[in-house]
């Protein structure tokens, strides 16, 4: 990810990991060690943990996408459950349906696989929009409706959606509303060659069932106790006042730069500002700092707006990608 010019704050600044903090911590060094050579992936299935919301990921095959939230949910107290998304899939298939029992001729209500707390919905691009939308609606509702009776899901409940950036023929693209209902969107790319290295080592040794580290999994009480913390992380004005105009930056992209205007077809909703803030308090506490610095703000702003700031076409004829965009805007707004 490009770098800007960073407050030196971070670095001088001396740390304070709280006891939940490092809870997370050795978390996430359990995750890179099972998860070989990709880190970004890891943190940003934490920091969606942590800040309550759910994640977009687009990579290429065999990238340990499934294998990810499988070591997740072994981490962390909670069921998972991974869903191949297909053309023929249909929204019961996710939700549950009614079912009738003959014995006393009432119907009950079987619940689907979405009722687990750590979803995999693997290329969800692959269904169709009233499967997509069944998705998206737990996803935010954080319920499932059938009839006139509502099912709560889990309280602790996080989807990891992927697509396949290969494929794109049978494939029915997102909604950008529905994008929008993504805290984050990660791209993973493949790993170097030392990492392919340790992979080898690690799936000859999983092979031969040698035994592994073992690592206690975390409580679902602790992951509420460290949402709450990251919460009370402090925000400063300034800093604050910073995040707002990154997003506004999107939506009057004529204020700051002609090609901006050029560029942007539509910028980021609100929940691109909560996603943001919440997501920069996230990463900040994973660092044991109380408070969020410049620089917490600038690591997740590709990861969190990418999705939500649509391109015009005279900007996919310059080849200029959403990424691009929020590059500019990193040099353009002034930092605090």
């Amino acid at each position: 990810m490009p770098q800007t010019n960073l407050s030196t704050t971070s670095s001088t600044e001396s740390v304070t990991l709280s006891p939940l903090s490092k809870d997370f911590v050795r978390l996430q060094a359990h995750l890179n060690q099972r998860i070989i050579g990709q880190p970004e992936l890891t943190e940003g299935l934490l920091i969606a943990l942590l800040a309550d919301g759910h994640l977009l990921v687009e990579g290429a095959p065999g990238l340990a996408k499934t294998k990810a939230i499988k070591e997740l949910s072994a981490a962390v107290e909670g069921s998972e459950h991974r869903i191949q998304f297909t053309p023929d899939l249909l929204p019961a298939d996710l939700t549950g349906t009614e079912i009738y029992h003959l014995e006393d001729g009432s119907f009950r209500f079987q619940k689907g696989p979405i009722f687990h707390s750590f979803v995999l919905a693997d290329e969800i691009n692959r269904a169709p929009a009233k499967v997509q939308s069944a998705l998206l609606e737990a996803m935010a509702e954080r319920q499932v409706t059938v009839g006139s009776e509502s099912h709560p899901l889990p309280e602790v409940f996080l989807v990891m959606a992927t697509q396949n950036p290969i494929e794109q023929e049978g494939t029915y693209p997102l909604p950008e509303a529905q994008l929008d209902r993504f805290l984050m969107h990660l791209r993973i790319k493949s790993p170097d060659a030392a990492a392919e290295h340790l992979i080898l080592k690690l799936v000859r040794a999983e092979a031969q069932h040698e035994v592994q580290e073992q690592f206690i999994p975390l409580t679902q009480i602790a992951v509420r106790a460290a949402r709450q913390e990251a919460l009370n992380i402090f925000l400063s004005p300034a800093l604050e006042e910073y995040l707002v105009q990154l997003v506004m930056a999107t939506r009057n992209p004529g204020q700051y730069d002609a090609d901006l205007a050029r560029w942007i077809e539509w910028g980021a909703s609100p929940r691109g500002t909560i996603s943001l803030d919440r997501c920069a308090r996230v990463r900040a506490w994973l660092r044991g700092r109380s408070f969020v610095t410049p620089e917490d703000v600038q690591a997740v702003v590709h990861d969190v707006l990418r999705h939500r700031v649509l391109t015009t076409y005279e900007a996919e004829a310059e080849g200029v990608t959403p990424d691009m965009i929020l590059d500019r805007i990193l040099q353009l707004v002034p930092l605090p």
